[in-house]
């Protein structure tokens, strides 16, 4: 038996095609499927009751946030192995037969995240390093953009991975993710402070430090549209590169860096991202600049966000009320 856990924010459309693929690849798989929906005011709730009743449905009155939303699945599901789903991840053939057979073979494995593909068929990064100040400053530069096959400039992202074998890394996103039930009742759920974002980086160095592997595995291939649910939230800014609400990452960020390494590695890498865009409104001061007036408004609203972003977790000292 296994279970997935999909959490939804105004996605109705996605989820819809979510969950058929879902259950088109799965016909021979014994499961579970858990859907909570965050207060989504799209028909999400309506259209799941009417089109997929064999779906286990939570209806939050309330948006709790990715991790909470988790847990609440987590606290109720019977899998062996817990599946963690984005609504805008569709599965492909044998992406979960592969991913279970991997940690049939691989005991010591306590989470696994598969391969995950843009519509168009490009690769994500789907394995990743802890995020350290250097490896910000090379994504903030553009550096690791610029030279994604660099294990220097983009060792972040495994930079010149090819993604075309198992590889044991220090954590996977958690898009398409499969934790081992057994790992969760020893080091516990999602920490619940994390609203979105963190919060499976979180999670798979708390299983290394238990003495659990993380592993990426190609076998296991998802199609990932990327940012479905952030990209409703009209009232935050949206970060169309990194997919991801700006505010939101920010807070996050601090949160994680105060928890595992103290309020020097808040200061040190918020240091870094604030002194870059500092950098970026002096250049665009100079005359002649193009598009200087746009790039000193985005560089001006980085630094408030920031700013912002350390007051509200008081340097990742506190996570603030939900919902964010």
């Amino acid at each position: 038996m296994i279970s997935v856990v999909i959490v939804s924010y105004n996605t109705c459309n996605i989820l819809r095609t979510c969950l058929h693929e879902l259950y088109a690849h799965t016909s021979n798989i014994e499961m579970e499927v858990f859907v909570v929906d965050n207060h989504s005011t799209d028909g999400s709730v309506d259209m799941v009751q009417r089109e997929f009743p064999q779906v286990r449905l939570l209806a939050n009155p309330e948006n709790r946030g990715f991790a909470a939303a988790n847990n609440q699945a987590f606290e109720l599901a019977t899998g062996e192995y817990i599946i963690l789903l984005n609504p805008d991840a569709y599965v492909k053939a044998g992406a979960i037969g592969e991913g279970i057979a991997f940690m049939e073979r691989t005991p010591q494995c306590g989470i696994c995240g598969g391969r995950l593909i843009t519509p168009e068929g490009k690769l994500d990064p789907s394995a990743r390093r802890f995020p350290t100040c250097l490896s910000k400053l090379f994504t903030l530069t553009g550096m690791s953009l610029r030279y994604p096959s660099s294990p220097v400039f983009n060792r972040h992202d495994f930079g010149g991975f090819a993604h075309d074998r198992p590889l044991e890394v220090d954590w996977v996103p958690g898009t398409f993710t499969i934790l081992r039930a057994s790992m969760l009742a020893d080091i516990g759920p999602f920490d619940e402070r994390f609203f979105i974002y963190y919060e499976e980086t979180d999670l798979c160095r708390r299983a290394r430090q238990a003495g659990w592997k993380v592993f990426f595995i190609p076998d296991a291939e998802v199609v990932h549209i990327g940012g479905a649910c952030s990209k409703t939230r009209k009232d935050q800014t949206y970060d169309p590169v990194a997919s991801q609400v700006l505010s939101f990452r920010m807070r996050s960020e601090w949160l994680y860096h105060r928890k595992n390494g103290g309020i020097l590695q808040v200061v040190v890498n918020a240091g870094v991202e604030q002194g870059w865009h500092l950098f970026r409104l002096f250049m665009n001061l100079l005359p002649d600049r193009p598009q200087a007036a746009a790039k000193r408004a985005a560089a001006a609203t980085m630094i408030r966000l920031i700013g912002q972003s350390l007051r509200d977790t008081e340097f990742g000292r506190r996570s603030p009320s939900v919902p964010w």
